[in-house]
């Protein structure tokens, strides 16, 4: 008698789902395969939602695959559909209607939450979050108009919607709780480079304060900041970080702490769950540590990884975390993953915004991000995966060929 088809279960539909879904099929799968989204929307990857789709260069929505394509691979997508509960011990879910679906294993990829301002007149209209496709075309259509716009919080979200909104003419002020853009995970060195290039396009930047409260009648009027200032606003975007989205997996039993706890496998606490993406805090060879990251590269990277260990292969995740921004003409690659170090080294010009920089702990590289400069991000990696102490003079020094530092200490 031949064994019963068995059924894989993918909840949450962004690019780690899609990703997942296409490496299952091309691994062989040949059972029931259901990806279940509360959005209306097909799989779509999410950069381009602060940069070129939301300023309109691009009508066309950022999805993973056409459309054909889950048909074509025999791949269910319930959209518009939420889960409601996971019963682990038969393994089933319960869908919004009172529906339940059954699953052999199962894939967690629910993603992350804007973090929600709490202040007074922060139910006002004209306030926006992004994180969705149909975010990024609301707030497109206020920057469209070239309205004053105040942004709250100059992480990556932040600053490259400060960037666009500048790019299509709008008067945009940031505020921000730190003393400079991005200094959380750049650090004030190269903190103090991103404040310049926004300033240098005509953004207003307040630092050292947040907001008191919003003002406005029935639409957001004015923001008014805990230090005083009282900022005109035709609209506002809020981009004050991301909360990973576990209520459905900690409802369930699994392991939670900031974010749902997995293996290298990307195994959850329960057998045969699964979770990737911006939801999993995942265990990490190379560091030793848990890591999760919010990026698209790790979503990209990790929903393979999570097929195949839901195939029972022998994998683990172990990719350097990778992540890359575009804000007006500066691009730049970072690789690494670097909470402390001694020293920061620029190779390049620094002013001219065509450069490297790297963060050393004890000598040796454990982050490093080109701006401007291609084709290094690789060679730059490899440093950090080496281990290896590395002559800050020669890593300095544009001649010296980044492939050939490892290890050279004098």
């Amino acid at each position: 008698m031949s064994a019963q088809p068995q059924t894989f279960v993918i909840v949450g539909a962004g690019l780690a789902a899609a990703k997942a879904a296409e490496t299952l099929r091309e691994e062989g799968f040949d059972g029931r395969l259901i990806l279940i989204g509360d959005e209306p929307e097909r799989p779509y990857e999410r950069p381009p939602l602060s940069k070129d789709y939301l300023r309109g260069e691009t009508t066309d929505k950022p999805y993973v695959h056409a459309e054909s394509f889950y048909s074509d691979h025999e791949i269910e997508l319930l959209l518009s559909t939420r889960v409601t509960a996971i019963d682990p011990g038969p393994r089933k879910l319960l869908l919004e209607g009172d529906r339940r679906l059954g699953y052999d294993r199962l894939l967690l990829t629910t993603g992350a939450a804007p973090r929600r301002l709490d202040v007074a007149g922060s139910e006002l209209d004209g306030i926006h979050y992004l994180r969705t496709v149909a975010d990024s075309g609301r707030i497109g259509e206020r920057i469209e108009r070239g309205q004053r716009l105040v942004v709250v919080g100059s992480g990556w979200i932040g600053a490259e919607i400060a960037a666009s909104a500048r790019q299509k003419g709008c008067e945009v002020t940031m505020i921000e709780m730190a003393s400079l853009p991005l200094e959380r995970v750049l650090g004030p060195e190269v903190g103090r480079v991103y404040l310049d290039i926004h300033r240098d396009h005509g953004v207003e930047f307040l630092s050292e304060t947040t907001v008191e409260r919003f003002e406005g009648e029935g639409s957001v009027e004015r923001v008014l900041t805990r230090d005083g200032a009282s900022l005109d606003a035709e609209f506002v975007v809020v981009g004050i970080g991301v909360a990973p989205r576990t209520a459905l997996a900690e409802t369930a039993g699994l392991r939670i702490d900031d974010g749902i706890l997995v293996d290298q496998r990307l195994e959850s606490s329960l057998p045969g769950i699964f979770a990737a993406g911006d939801v999993a805090n995942a265990q990490h060879p190379f560091y030793d540590r848990r890591l999760r990251v919010e990026h698209w590269a790790n979503a990209l990277n990790q929903g393979p990884v999570a097929a195949r260990a839901m195939l029972g292969q022998a994998v683990a995740y172990e990719e350097i975390p990778y992540f890359f921004s575009d804000q007006y003409e500066v691009g730049m690659e970072y690789g690494g993953f670097a909470t402390s170090w001694d020293e920061v080294v620029f190779r390049g010009e620094v002013a001219g915004r065509e450069f490297i920089a790297f963060w050393l702990e004890h000598g040796r590289v454990v982050a490093g991000m080109n701006v401007n400069v291609w084709d290094v991000n690789e060679a730059i990696r490899e440093l950090i995966r080496s281990r290896q102490p590395v002559d800050a003079r020669r890593l300095a020094n544009p001649d010296s060929a980044l492939e050939n530092l490892v290890g050279q200490r004098q």
